[in-house]
């Protein structure tokens, strides 16, 4: 994993927009048309060290068992949500977190410490897709749709389905 180069984003920006050549005022007045209003939602690495902050609604929150995640994640499955990517803030204590190159125009953050994986950027995108389990609220994040569901292991049905060793309640007594 390596620390640069970093995706473009709202600490590193590309673009004639954000050349310098706007007036202080124009510049706010472009940040507060595009602003979101929706509730700011937190989420972070395991150890805490990479704290980040998105604003919005999430976005298209999704399932991927693409090998290529599975690999990556440990998991069958990871679950993307998406939000603005100019809603991005990184908070703790850790600044940004370790970026790596995982395609050619895919950059994956993940925390230097305890290794979490947190977001995935592509280069162009006005979105940023964060995994839902690094978000300390989940609400509203209940996958939609599952890509790559074809390169599901074939078990994934039954992860999903209730755990019939389980503890019952007891319905017999009143």
């Amino acid at each position: 994993m390596s620390t640069a180069p970093h995706p473009p984003g709202p600490d590193h920006p590309t673009g004639p927009a954000d050349s310098g050549d706007r007036s202080d005022s124009d510049a706010a007045s472009a940040a507060s048309a595009t602003e979101p209003t929706s509730k700011v939602r937190t989420g972070r690495c395991e150890c805490g060290h990479t704290r980040y902050e998105v604003t919005g609604d999430p976005d298209d929150p999704h399932l991927c068992s693409c090998r290529h995640e599975t690999r990556i994640s440990g998991g069958p499955a990871v679950l993307w949500v998406g939000f603005r990517r100019d809603s991005l803030k990184w908070v703790g204590p850790g600044g940004e977190p370790t970026w790596y190159p995982s395609w050619p125009t895919l950059h994956r953050g993940f925390c230097p410490r305890c290794g979490s994986q947190l977001v995935s950027v592509a280069d162009g995108s006005d979105m940023v897709m964060v995994t839902g389990f690094s978000l300390d609220d989940r609400s509203g994040t209940d996958p939609v749709g599952h890509s790559h569901s074809k390169e599901a292991v074939p078990w994934m049905a039954i992860a999903l389905a209730p755990d019939p060793r389980a503890p019952q309640p007891d319905t017999t007594s009143a």
